[in-house]
């Protein structure tokens, strides 16, 4: 049998993480290293693997439940190749030491156990859509696996170069950055998204790091209607357009 499908073969590497393409992560397992992953987002494995929903003590279960930030994890382990993906969107992998990394919760695709997440409030006065009041925060020593639709921009952080960012637009940033949360414009205008411009709240860095963005908004199209209300409409509230868009997956 012959077809262009035998170009996508298993991608051999002596890597332990790896991208087989820019939509799936292979990962190895030598039997001594779990990782956690997204609960859902295997789409194929080879050897002796099982896969354990991880459990969540009583402070993540209190911080999920306060913030809405969280993870819903599952252990993968054993001995083999596992491939993980969620929605054809791009993964990167990032190695994680020293000062950490902040990031939305639905942009984490698997991580090593060794790593610890804790959700943190970030400087914020209302709860919009996007990144808001609450982020996850990875430390420790370890590789995570990002998730963004299409290609993303990284910024680089500066004492001397502050970076703003779109608020829906933002996928993490370095935990060493300070973070202001702010609109260009008045108070009443941020229910029409910075008047007439389309453009509504957004996060400014400043220090020495990165901040990674990608060329997607959480919200839907301007007038889509989302939920129930003004505010709903335009992403703001519990109701808003965040917990209708888990996935950013808007087409």
């Amino acid at each position: 049998m012959q077809s262009p499908l035998f170009a996508f073969n298993d991608q051999q590497t002596q890597e332990r993480w790896s991208l087989q393409n820019q939509q799936m992560l292979r990962i190895a397992l030598e039997g001594h290293d779990d990782i956690l992953a997204r609960k859902g987002s295997m789409v194929a494995y080879q050897g002796l693997m099982e896969f354990d929903a991880e459990y969540q003590g009583n402070s993540a279960s209190r911080a999920r439940a306060r913030t809405g930030e969280g993870l819903d994890l599952m252990r993968c382990h054993g001995q083999g190749t596992v491939f993980l993906a969620n929605l054809a969107q791009r993964i990167h992998i990032m190695e994680v030491e020293g000062d950490g990394l902040t990031v939305d919760s639905s942009y984490v695709l698997a991580m090593d156990s060794s790593l610890h997440h804790e959700v943190i409030a970030v400087d914020s006065l209302y709860g919009i859509s996007g990144s808001g009041k609450y982020q996850l925060n990875i430390t420790g020593t370890g590789k995570v696996a990002l998730m963004t639709s299409g290609m993303p921009l990284l910024m680089q952080v500066t004492p001397d170069k502050y970076v703003n960012c779109d608020a829906d637009a933002i996928v993490a940033w370095s935990t060493s950055l300070r973070v202001q949360m702010q609109a260009q414009t008045h108070s009443s205008g941020v229910w029409r998204r910075r008047g007439s411009t389309g453009e509504g709240w957004e996060l400014s860095f400043m220090g020495s790091g990165f901040a990674l963005v990608q060329p997607s908004e959480l919200l839907p199209p301007q007038n889509a209607q989302i939920g129930s209300g003004l505010a709903a409409q335009y992403g703001m509230g519990q109701q808003g357009v965040r917990g209708q868009n888990q996935g950013n997956a808007w087409s």
